[in-house]
């Protein structure tokens, strides 16, 4: 059974055969710039099983790095890197179809990481945006 997911407008959607190779929270600098997350989830998959619909657009966000997007709505979606991950292509967790399916097994580039996000499942927490019950 193949994974899917898509981009907040439609216009991109994606689906990838078999178990992706890993998943993790990501939270180096680089990432979190360019979403405007504290964190990105990242899932992979071997590039030859992922197909893609829609067109995206690019930005090379370092040397050998190259991060697609929507360009109609903006949604974040696809990393590669053939230096450090030759043949792997990394989709944002975010946008699965079905984001519960997969969770994430690690958190990398912890040196990055903002330290109030430790405390986070501590902070008061609502169900809806306060006082929109």
């Amino acid at each position: 059974m193949a994974t899917t997911g898509k981009c907040h407008c439609g216009a991109v959607s994606w689906s990838a055969e078999g178990p992706p190779q890993h998943h993790a929270v990501c939270h180096c600098e680089d990432c979190r710039r360019w979403s405007g997350a504290p964190a990105v989830g990242w899932i992979a998959w071997q590039a030859d099983g992922v197909t893609i619909s829609g067109e995206t657009a690019t930005y090379h966000s370092s040397e050998h790095g190259t991060r697609e997007f929507c360009g109609k709505c903006g949604t974040g979606l696809f990393y590669r890197n053939p230096q450090v991950l030759p043949g792997i292509i990394d989709i944002h967790s975010g946008t699965l179809d079905d984001p519960e399916s997969q969770p994430p097994g690690a958190q990398i580039m912890v040196k990055d990481r903002l330290s109030w996000t430790a405390g986070i499942a501590d902070l008061p927490a609502f169900q809806t945006y306060p006082g929109m019950d």
